[in-house]
């Protein structure tokens, strides 16, 4: 619906292998195409720009298929769920030229934009030290993991902790990491095939250190919908100290709350009688629409595409970057060693072998 209302788009298509989902979206946006083949889609004459947003596993193709077919980019994280794989995305994406974006949306949050104007400006100086501390309710996992077997670099830091690595290494703009060292624990969600929590230490070639904490194994009645983000950034002049666990709006009802992250066929089993409102990373529904960051992010892609505006979206090598560290960082908890950066993407391959 946010791409039908903007006023710089004329046409869309939808693709989907679901044919009763697809064709009750395009219903839904009042689409002028709806077809099973991607390639199909993204090879019509009046296609100039492509969203990806299949599930983690499928991004790849499409995603090619759209570059060599040189249209415009907006595309899911990750760019694939295999180093090698992302690595092959991003050279058709510079081989063909084409703009492209990746969704990281914690950086059109208000918040987040001013700390980055903060630090362009040197108000803390030179960053020295970074503390970021991530907190999930478990059911983002339980329901990704349901739809597929290819579970490997499903895990904490791949899948969502990528959001946080991508909000500090753009606030950290310019800085390299040299090493990470990372652990993680499995008590709660191991039988379900992920890690319940990753802690990781990143130096930077400059050496600034950067302590990189998530866990997505907080019970599902824990009131936070899916984020909830402390981060903390030390500079030689001065800190800047945010919190966004949404704490400021709480809701307590006598009546069950949605679960707040409920795909089609998924339920929290358990349920919520509080929540922390806005602590849903897309935003928020009123009046039958999305309102907030997601609809900031999307709108702003599109606007872009016609003007030319300056936005803030994680490009294609960002994504590709954020993709090896998280992976990094699993390697090194899986070894129990820091491993050197950037990692070779066939030895963060070997995260998809057993074990």
């Amino acid at each position: 619906m946010i791409a039908r209302d903007h006023p710089g788009v004329g046409w869309i298509g939808l693709c989907d292998r679901d044919q009763a989902v697809g064709r009750k979206l395009a219903a839904d946006c009042a689409a002028d195409h709806f077809t099973g083949d991607f390639a199909e889609l993204v090879n019509r004459p009046e296609v100039d720009a492509v969203i990806v947003a299949t599930d983690e596993n499928q991004h790849e193709a499409p995603t090619v298929a759209a570059a060599r077919a040189g249209k415009a980019l907006f595309v899911e994280k990750p760019l694939a769920t295999s180093a090698r794989g992302s690595a092959r995305v991003l050279a058709e994406i510079e081989a063909h030229g084409v703009s492209a974006a990746v969704g990281y949306t914690q950086r059109f949050r208000r918040r987040f934009l001013a700390t980055k104007a903060k630090l362009e400006t040197g108000a803390i100086g030179e960053v020295t030290t970074v503390v970021t501390r991530a907190f999930m309710n478990r059911m983002v996992p339980l329901a990704t993991l349901r739809r597929t077997t290819q579970r490997a670099t499903l895990t904490p830091i791949v899948v969502s902790g990528t959001h946080s690595v991508d909000l500090c290494m753009w606030l950290m703009e310019g800085k390299t990491p040299a090493t990470v060292y990372a652990r993680s624990t499995d008590r709660s969600l191991g039988e379900h095939g992920t890690k319940d929590a990753t802690l990781a230490i990143v130096t930077m070639t400059d050496g600034t250190i950067w302590s990189m904490n998530i866990s997505w194994a907080l019970p599902t009645v824990w009131p936070g919908s899916v984020y909830g983000l402390e981060i903390g950034i030390v500079g030689t002049e001065g800190v800047l100290d945010i919190e966004d666990t949404h704490r400021d709006t709480v809701l307590a009802s006598e009546h069950a709350q949605p679960a707040g992250y409920s795909p089609e066929g998924f339920a929290a089993g358990a349920a919520r009688h509080v929540d922390f409102l806005t602590s849903y990373p897309p935003g928020d529904l009123w009046a039958g629409q999305l309102w907030g960051p997601m609809r900031e992010e999307t709108t702003s892609w599109l606007t872009s595409l016609v003007t030319g505006l300056r936005t803030p979206h994680a490009s294609a090598a960002d994504g590709h970057r954020n993709l090896l560290l998280t992976m990094a960082i699993d390697l090194s908890a899986r070894r129990g060693t820091e491993i050197a950066l950037p990692a070779d993407p066939a030895a963060l391959d070997t995260l998809l072998e057993p074990s």
